[in-house]
Order: C-alpha cells, then structure tokens, then sequence
C-alpha cells in the first residue's frame, strides 16, 4: 500500500495491471488494497477514466503510518524472538503475522540492521513441552468463550484417565510449562490442569459466567510456582559463596528477601503457602544450599537424600 501510495503520488496514474506488474501481486491484491486505503485509511482515491488510471482527488502529503522509534523496533524484533519458544501452539500464527504486518508498515526513517538482530539473539527453553496442539487450541478458545468442557484427564502416576466437567477460568504459561486453572465440578473447586496430560476434550454445550473474584495473581500469589497450598510457611536458605551470584541475579518469589554473609554467601527468606515445589528447587542446588526453616522442609530433604543415596 505504501508504494501504491508513492505511484499516486507521482501523477502517473497507475492501473491495477501496470501495478500489479510492479509489485509482483495479481490485480485482485490490488484492487483489495486500493479499496483498504480509500474505505478504511480514508484517502481520496479515485479511477479517473480518461487517463485509465487512478489518481489522488486532493493533496496527500503523507501516508498515514505508524509512528514508532528505534527502540521499539528493536523490543518488537526481540518479541518476536520469544514468541519462537511457542512455536506449534495456536498463538504462534496470529501473532507472527501481525508483528510482521507492523513491521511492514513502518516508515522508511527507521534504520536498523534487523539480520544483526536476528544473528545476535535467540530464546531457548530447556525442556520443551509436549502438548496436542488441537487440544490446547480447543481449551484456549473454550476459555475465551466461556464454554463448559469435558476433559479425560491423566493424574501424575497413573496410567487410566477419569472424566472431569470444568469451567475453563484461565491458561497460563508459568515458568515455560502451560496450565489451565478451572473450576472442577465434581471437586466443587478450582484446580490446576496440565495440558499435556489431557487425552481429549469435548463441549458439553453449556456456558459459564466467570467469577468477578477470581485472580490468578491472587491464587498464585503464595505459591513458589503453581501449586498453592493453604498453609503460612516461612523459609530461610542459606547459600554458600559458590552459588550466592546466581541467587542474588533473579527473583525468585514476590515475597523474597536477601541478606549478605560473611565470606560471599546470601540468606534467602521466602514466606509459602506450599512447600512442594520449594523442596525440588533446594535438591536441585545439591549441597549449595542450606535450609534453616521451616523443620518440616529440612526434614523432608533428608528423607529425599537418603532415596537419592539408595538408588
């Protein structure tokens, strides 16, 4: 549309052929656009029949474009990049074409190397997930529209899946993995499903009115990932200097706070609702890491330890 534009401009009276020859597209994409730009980009555009071409009816001193600067070309470019590691998943196709469709439209002032940027910068995860792309598509959408489904889900361990009737709240992507928090109507509650153990779903036909109520922030606000208990656990580990650098570059939790030692070590102390997942993550710091409270989680390692040295 820009360079439709530039012909306009330059008083040539281009026809759909002569600018379908040009920019390489057939003379249906043409009049598409020429359409686009008069109907929906308001520009006075009009098929003169005596020169065969169309023309401008008044001065168009520029085309109507985005303003955008180095900076957000750039981010946009990086975005771009993240979006790699959900390749596959329903959201990958919508939005690469409508970063595109903004990155061709921006105006010709911008001057930035994008092949650097593509050599320079790249997101990887370490453990990919697996997930049956038509099923995630079904929940994604079934969650947009509020669409009460049926699910044959598999719990961690066992090998049959059971039927579960849910309202689909919300799908979240948490630490890399994809989760669907919905209200569970045989549990009278809302619980945690992962995707990727789902081995089918269906509409049940009936709809649903989300609670006003319902955060995820909230729900998850004293979890260390996605599993949220009821309790109040106050945690301190302490790190040795060999590991205190890369405790001291993230946030790991909301609620964190750090204190310096003597010698290069850090104190962390974290306030929980759960100590599931905060047990995985100390065991994997080997002998890093020291807890000091609470007792139940020091305890619990240790029994951990001695299967690790039994195996």
């Amino acid at each position: 549309m820009l360079r439709i534009h530039q012909s306009l401009s330059s008083g040539k009276f281009p026809n759909a052929s002569t600018l379908a020859r040009e920019l390489e597209v057939s003379t249906k994409s043409v009049h598409r656009d020429i359409e686009f730009m008069r109907d929906r980009l308001n520009l006075p555009i009009e098929f003169d029949r005596a020169k065969k071409g169309f023309r401008y009816t008044a001065e168009v001193s520029a085309f109507p474009t985005m303003q955008i600067t180095e900076g957000e070309i750039f981010a946009l470019v990086v975005a771009e990049k993240a979006l790699q590691q959900y390749r596959g998943t329903s959201f990958e196709k919508p939005l690469l074409s409508a970063i595109k469709k903004m990155e061709q439209s921006l105006p010709d002032t911008i001057s930035l190397d994008l092949a650097d940027i593509e050599q320079t910068i790249s997101f990887r995860t370490r453990a990919e997930q697996i997930l049956d792309l038509e099923i995630f598509d079904t929940l994604a959408k079934a969650a947009a529209r509020r669409e009460q489904i049926e699910l044959a889900y598999r719990k961690p361990g066992q090998t049959k899946s059971e039927s579960r009737i849910v309202d689909p709240y919300h799908l979240a992507n948490i630490n890399g993995e994809w989760y669907l928090f919905a209200f569970d109507h045989a549990r009278k509650d809302i619980r945690t499903f992962a995707p990727a153990r789902i081995k089918s779903v269906k509409p049940t036909g009936k709809t649903f009115v989300r609670p006003e109520k319902f955060s995820l922030e909230k729900r998850l606000r004293g979890s260390f990932g996605v599993h949220s208990g009821k309790g109040a656990h106050e945690v301190v580990i302490r790190f040795n200097p060999r590991a205190a650098d890369y405790v001291r570059e993230k946030k790991w939790h909301e609620s964190q706070s750090l204190r310096e030692l003597k010698g290069g070590g850090v104190e962390l102390k974290l306030k929980l609702s759960s100590l599931m997942e905060i047990e995985r993550w100390v065991l994997s710091w080997g002998g890093d890491a020291k807890i000091l409270k609470p007792r139940e989680l020091s305890e619990s390692l240790k029994q951990a330890a001695r299967k690790i040295l039994n195996l």
